[in-house]
């Protein structure tokens, strides 16, 4: 299996530069990095230095697997709020491609079951947008998996015009939220997938992907919906998800991202090893 191993700096925890380091100190070959706020976002980076900080990415040894362009709740759902966003989602896109990466990476929202709904043609209208545009600079808008199944994903992305607007596969996702099989949704996205995250997790209580989106009310007292863990310690059957990835002709980076923990340098250690072993490093 020839894939890359990355890691999500913000993960540590620790300032970009000390992260970037930590990056290169546990093993990893490239890195991504949120670029949709704080010192990060593109309005606040000259070009010296966005050169600055690529030339340090490379000192270590790395490279950007890709960005994270991600603006948050409720995605692209809310069309009062998508020409803003659109905006900023090009400016990471512009970024990325200054950083040496062709790859933004974010969750667009729940993608409805009805493709006659309002919803569902507010977000196609963004996507169009953010998909021909990185048409135009070589780049690609890469939609998060999660929210939705794997065969929804496909279809809204089929009835796009655009091929800028690809996947960012997340497995655990899949099986915390939707409860899919990672191999099985691997092969049914394969062709669109540009870019992945390493992460693990387990459902606890199977949960209305609405309410968990932020999409419909939550219930007062509703329990937890699931539970993000270290990889090889949930429900994401690695090996065979691989060997799926791996027949789908992907042959770019496993981006570790680990959100919870009081140890997360510790964890993504550990996951970059569990990661080589099985991918033959």
């Amino acid at each position: 299996m020839d894939f890359k191993i990355g890691v999500i700096v913000n993960s540590f925890r620790l300032s970009i530069p000390e992260g970037i380091k930590k990056a290169a100190e546990v093993g990893a070959e490239g890195i991504q990095i949120y670029a949709s706020r704080g010192e990060m976002h593109p309005d606040n980076l000259t070009p010296a230095k966005r050169k600055e900080l690529l030339d340090m990415i490379k000192s270590h040894g790395l490279v950007v697997s890709a960005l994270v362009g991600d603006f948050g709740h409720p995605g692209f759902c809310d069309p009062s709020l998508n020409p803003k966003r659109i905006e900023d989602s090009k400016k990471v896109m512009d970024l990325a491609k200054d950083l040496e990466t062709d790859v933004v990476t974010t969750h667009i929202g729940a993608v409805p079951d009805d493709d006659t709904s309002d919803r569902w043609k507010t977000m196609q209208e963004a996507c169009e947008q953010l998909g021909e545009y990185g048409d135009q600079i070589g780049a690609y808008f890469a939609v998060e998996t999660g929210p939705e199944s794997s065969t929804l994903l496909k279809k809204f992305l089929d009835s796009l015009n655009s091929r800028g607007v690809r996947v960012n596969f997340d497995p655990a996702n899949l099986v915390m939220v939707i409860g899919e099989p990672a191999k099985d949704a691997a092969t049914v996205l394969g062709d669109y997938i540009v870019h992945t995250h390493a992460k693990d997790g387990i459902m606890l209580n199977k949960t209305d992907r609405e309410i968990i989106y932020g999409l419909a009310p939550r219930p007062k007292d509703m329990p937890p919906a699931f539970k993000e863990v270290p990889l090889g310690e949930g429900d994401v059957n690695f090996p065979e998800y691989l060997k799926a990835l791996a027949s789908t002709g992907y042959k770019g980076f496993l981006t570790i991202e680990r959100e919870v923990g009081p140890d997360p340098e510790k964890d993504i250690r550990k996951a970059v090893q569990f990661l080589k072993e099985l991918i033959g490093r």
